[in-house]
C-alpha cells in the first residue's frame, strides 16, 4: 500500500428504516494516493455523504474493509475512531462548526487540546497556522466578529494543525458567494500544492472542477472515475 491514503475493498452500508432497509452503499473500492485531491460527486441519496462519513471514520461500514494510511478501520472502538478523526482527518465543514464564544486562535487549539499538547506548543502551532491561511491579525477575534470567508478560513486552519492525512472537505463554500468561495478554492489547491491530500465533497460541478480527479457515485456504486491519477492507472 505504499503511498496509499485510503483504500475501500467493497464496503458497504445499509440502514433500517423502519420494515426497510436502505442500501446506502453497495460496495465502492476506492484508493486515494498521498497528495491527490479528489472530488466525490452525487446526487442526493446517491451515498456521497455516506462515503464521506466512512473516510472520516464518522461511521463503520455494514462490510467491507476500509483502510486509512495502511490502518485498518473496520473493527475498531469509538475510542480509536475519535484518535484516528483527531489525528489522521481535518475536517472542513459548510457550517463552519466553531465556538462561537471562543477566540479564532482558541478555535484552532481545540484539536490539539484533545490531542493533548501543551498550552505553549499549542498556542505556537495555531499562530502559526492561522498565518498560513492569512489570518495573523484575527487571532483574538470570535467568530461573529468575522466574516463568512474568515470563518471558514479559522476551520481549514483548524482542519489542519496536527498535519493530518486527509483533509475532507464537505461543501466548503456551501455558505458563502461566489467571490469568497472561490477565495477557499484557492487556499485549497495552495494547500495542494504544498502536498496536502485533499478530498473534497460537494454537487457543484465548477468546485469539483477545481480537483484534479472527480469520483461520480450513483446509487451506492461508482459510476464515473475521472481524473489524472485515473487516466495514469494509479
Amino acid at each position: 500500500m505504499n503511498g496509499e491514503v485510503i483504500r475501500t475493498e467493497k464496503p458497504t452500508k445499509n440502514y433500517e428504516i423502519g420494515a426497510e432497509v436502505v442500501h446506502a452503499l453497495r460496495g465502492v473500492d476506492l484508493v486515494v494516493n498521498r497528495n491527490e485531491y479528489l472530488a466525490i460527486m452525487g446526487p442526493s441519496g446517491s451515498g456521497k455523504s455516506t462515503l464521506m462519513n466512512l473516510i472520516g471514520c464518522l461511521d463503520t461500514p455494514t462490510a467491507g474493509q476500509y483502510w486509512l494510511n495502511g490502518q485498518p478501520v473496520a473493527g475498531l472502538i469509538d475510542d480509536e475512531l475519535a484518535r484516528i478523526r483527531n489525528r489522521e482527518i481535518g475536517f472542513v465543514f459548510q457550517t463552519f462548526n466553531l465556538l462561537p464564544r471562543a477566540t479564532a486562535l482558541h478555535n484552532v487549539e481545540l484539536p490539539l487540546i484533545y490531542a493533548g499538547v501543551p498550552s505553549r506548543e499549542r498556542r505556537e502551532r495555531a499562530e502559526v497556522m492561522l498565518g498560513k491561511v492569512g489570518l495573523a491579525d484575527r487571532m483574538a477575534h470570535k467568530p461573529a466578529e468575522l466574516s463568512g470567508g474568515q470563518r471558514q478560513r479559522v476551520a481549514v486552519a483548524r482542519a489542519l494543525v496536527n498535519g493530518p492525512a486527509i483533509l475532507l472537505a464537505d461543501e466548503p463554500t456551501g455558505n458563502l458567494d461566489s467571490a469568497t468561495g472561490d477565495e477557499i478554492m484557492n487556499l485549497l489547491d495552495a494547500l495542494f500544492d504544498q502536498g496536502q491530500t485533499i478530498v473534497l465533497v460537494t454537487h457543484e460541478h465548477d468546485i469539483a472542477a477545481r480537483a484534479h480527479r472527480t469520483v461520480t457515485l450513483r446509487d451506492g456504486l461508482i459510476s464515473s472515475d475521472v481524473g489524472r491519477m485515473a487516466v495514469a492507472g494509479a
